[in-house]
């Protein structure tokens, strides 16, 4: 097992306040939770701005979502950036590049190509810091409190977007697009000035330089073992399809979508509360599976077009489901080498986003054909077949720790 080499580490930190207690932290995760309002209201400002100009269920499914698809680039060529020694430069840096282009996104009159384009720019940005904030989590908090650690991070995140979908549906009553993007803006430095002001640079990392050679060998070696492949699988694809089905609550209930949109977050936030504080690692292994198949199960309704607030309380049960991330990510880190951890983060989280943005224009195509609840139980229906079939390949996965390549 590793060791926890950090001065951090000397205080316990088995509860919410505990951890919250340690300044660095306490500056990361406040930082996280600015940056996921920013991405929220933007998100959603995108995506109503793309609905009321193109009146196309995939090109505002991509809009919402559409940053995602290049956080797998991120993960396949400077990913190695999040295990430099520098990583609070790394972080800071990448904040203020995120700045400019959400500020881009606020000039009024901007060619919708330009938006598009700004959404790959932001999601390559997006997987870089993921990964450089993971490395730094798993270096301030002892690792018997990561889960908890990403547990309340996981929860500030569904609390984030239920404020923002639902703040974001009232704002655009008032505001422009442009109007929530600015204050998108305003949020995301904020972010950038709490991470300069608490997270100090580590000292324990090794000298590496990084760069694609640096991460291709440690991307081929973490793909080589088969536990995380198994692992990689059920993190990515039904997640990632479920979020289509999300995807499509603006052509599915153009009205509605910002209550389906606040009780899917709630149900999140409920989920990872439960399940990462009330829950040990021996009980969030047991329900992993039962997790990952409450994810998709309510979404079957939709194919009886269900009264809204059935309709609501479906997406509410289902968005517990994504706890199922949880004894996942747990058993990920396991298996993860120090040197690493925050390159195999990142490519985690990466790849994760990238398939939401793939389960997006997966059910924003299907729904050009079919009618978005139809499209929606299809995703679903998918959804709980793979995680039907995969079941043994999780079940086999060993915590045999993998050497980062030739480091």
């Amino acid at each position: 097992m590793p060791t926890d080499t950090s001065t951090s580490h000397t205080h316990p930190a088995t509860t919410y306040h505990g951890l919250l207690r340690n300044r660095e932290f306490a500056g990361l995760y406040s930082s996280f939770t600015l940056t996921v309002a920013a991405s929220t209201l933007s998100g959603f400002a995108l995506g109503t701005l793309v609905n009321h100009q193109t009146r196309s269920p995939f090109l505002t499914a991509v809009a919402m979502y559409g940053a995602t698809f290049a956080t797998v680039l991120g993960a396949l060529t400077l990913m190695s950036v999040a295990d430099g020694d520098r990583p609070r430069r790394t972080l800071v840096t990448l904040q203020c590049v995120s700045l400019a282009g959400v500020a881009t996104q606020a000039i009024p009159g901007l060619p919708l190509l330009a938006r598009f384009g700004l959404l790959l720019v932001l999601g390559f940005l997006q997987s870089l810091g993921t990964g450089t904030r993971m490395g730094l989590l798993a270096e301030v908090v002892p690792n018997s409190a990561y889960a908890l650690a990403r547990s309340l991070m996981n929860i500030t995140s569904g609390g984030m977007a239920i404020l923002g979908y639902t703040i974001g549906a009232v704002l655009l009553r008032y505001l422009s697009p442009q109007g929530v993007f600015a204050i998108a803006m305003a949020l995301t430095a904020s972010a950038l000035l709490i991470v300069a002001a608490t997270v100090r640079e580590r000292s324990i990392r090794p000298t590496r330089r990084p760069g694609l050679r640096q991460t291709w060998r440690t991307n081929i070696a973490f793909f080589s073992h088969p536990g995380q492949r198994a692992l990689l699988l059920n993190l990515w694809v039904p997640n990632g399809l479920i979020v289509g089905c999300e995807a499509l609550f603006i052509s599915y209930a153009p009205d509605q979508a910002g209550a389906f949109l606040a009780a899917g977050s709630a149900g999140m936030l409920l989920g990872d509360l439960t399940v990462g504080r009330l829950f040990g690692a021996e009980q969030r292994r047991r329900y992993a599976f039962v997790l990952r198949l409450q994810l998709a199960v309510p979404y079957l309704l939709f194919a009886l077009h269900p009264p809204v607030l059935v309709a609501a309380v479906a997406v509410f049960i289902a968005g517990a489901g994504f706890a199922a991330t949880l004894p996942l990510q747990e058993q990920l880190l396991a298996l993860t080498p120090d040197p690493v951890r925050g390159q195999v983060q990142g490519v985690e989280s990466a790849g994760r986003m990238t398939w939401q943005g793939l389960g997006a224009a997966i059910a924003g195509g299907v729904a050009q054909y079919v009618t978005p609840g139809t499209a929606i139980t299809a995703v679903a229906a998918t959804s709980v077949a793979i995680t039907v079939l995969t079941r043994p390949l999780v079940a086999r996965a060993r915590a045999v720790r993998v050497e980062p390549g030739n480091t």
